[in-house]
């Protein structure tokens, strides 16, 4: 079960591993509220999706097996977005289309592909769980390089001093590609040291 988890968050990384779901990825992550926003969002569809498509592999027909666990997804999904509309309407404008595309993000489909339509309940939901966190890490991490750099704050608050000069790239598209790429390349420095010590 451990293993299961840990999965998602360190060896299976949907971010930092499978470089999956990086359209919201790079659209989001102009604020740390809106990489967290977005990721547990995508972590409450994972789990609960998860869940369902386990509960139903066994009576789903294999030919409708796609389209049925995008139905399933996308009921997760528009309950969260309502949710998101009723209680925190300002950041439901901030992710704006990016939360009903949940519904098509590889991410989810891959995980109830490759696991949920595989194993029990209880697995699933900690496979969506460690999934959910390692996706909701990588927005987080990209999130917080982005505001810092880009307006000089986290969490909206100035950390740099009323002196500081943005570096406005950081929060422009291109600015995430770069910094997405110089973190994927701290990420690989480190493991190809860390393998070389090993």
């Amino acid at each position: 079960m451990k293993k299961t988890f840990l999965n998602g968050v360190i060896n299976e990384n949907p971010t930092f591993v499978q470089l999956l779901g990086m359209c919201p990825l790079l659209a989001v992550t102009t604020s740390v509220i809106n990489g967290i926003g977005m990721g547990i969002s995508a972590t409450v569809v994972l789990i609960f999706s998860n869940v369902a498509i386990s509960l139903i592999r066994r009576l789903v027909p294999d030919k409708i097996r796609i389209a049925s666990y995008v139905v399933v997804i996308a009921g997760f999904v528009t309950l969260v977005d309502l949710i998101l509309k009723a209680y925190l309407p300002a950041l439901s404008r901030s992710l704006g289309i990016f939360i009903p595309l949940i519904v098509v993000n590889c991410i989810i489909l891959a995980r109830a592909e490759a696991f949920a339509s595989k194993n029990g309940p209880l697995k699933s939901a900690l496979d969506g769980l460690g999934m959910g966190l390692g996706f909701t890490i990588g927005l987080f991490t990209l999130s917080s390089v982005r505001e810092i750099i880009g307006n000089g704050t986290i969490f909206g608050i100035s950390v740099l001093g009323s002196n500081y000069q943005p570096a406005i790239m950081a929060i422009l598209p291109p600015g995430a590609f770069i910094l997405l790429g110089l973190i994927l390349g701290v990420i690989n420095i480190y493991k190809a040291r860390r393998k070389g010590n090993a």
